[in-house]
């Protein structure tokens, strides 16, 4: 029998790994604590969908960092593959690439992290982990080869993460641009009828179940 491992679930501390970068041996989690890593596998090196996500992710680069956001990639390439690839683009496309990116060759990393989907082929998905400053998982993407990711959806995540945590509120659909809350939040809901009868007065909203209130300091 194969050896079954359990990837990570929302909630879960991301497992601990050294490895091999682009920028040098990395210890994780550790090497980041007390910042938000937004950790990103890609297919293969020398790709063309995956050219373009890299390309997108360095163009957001500066928008990460202002989120206390480290962008990591990964995939089961060998470093040097990593290293010439983006010697390609910022020769080509004029983008120099910040950001390390894991040599996981072995695909240790891949496994334990369910980066490698066997009816999907033996490279590792699009997936992305979102995982906060006490080294928590947040939030996990999976998309298909053929399919790129939407770099502008992961920062809305990462934001929306951020401000829930700050202000424990909920985000609408599509927050900030709700197609009818617009940027208002939503309250969790009260936890006793005291509260419930409470809440519209307080906050305002729909319902007492469904209570939004404007944040007050709008970054």
């Amino acid at each position: 029998m194969s050896e079954q491992i359990r990837m990570p679930l929302l909630g879960d501390k991301i497992p601990e790994f050294e490895a091999q970068t682009t920028q040098g041996i990395i210890k994780f989690p550790k090497d980041f604590k007390g910042k938000w890593v937004v950790l990103f596998s890609h297919p293969a090196d020398f790709t063309p969908v995956c050219t373009t996500e890299f390309y997108a992710f360095q163009k957001r680069y500066e928008e990460f960092e202002e989120l206390n956001a480290q962008l990591i990639g990964l995939s089961i390439d060998q470093v040097f593959s990593h290293i010439k690839w983006v010697e390609w683009i910022r020769e080509n496309l004029d983008m120099e690439i910040k950001f390390p990116v894991i040599a996981d060759d072995m695909g240790e990393i891949a496994k334990k992290l369910g980066m490698i989907h066997p009816g999907k082929g033996t490279n590792t998905v699009r997936a992305v982990f979102i995982i906060d400053p006490k080294a928590i998982l947040r939030l996990v993407l999976y998309y298909p080869q053929e399919i790129g990711r939407n770099m502008d959806e992961i920062l809305r995540a990462l934001k929306a993460l951020q401000t829930a945590d700050k202000n424990n509120v909920a985000l609408p659909a599509n927050w900030p641009n709700n197609d009818f809350l617009g940027d208002k939040v939503i309250i969790p809901p009260p936890k006793d009828q005291k509260t419930a009868k409470e809440y519209l007065e307080k906050y305002g909203g729909y319902d007492w179940w469904f209570c939004t209130k404007e944040l007050e300091n709008k970054e």
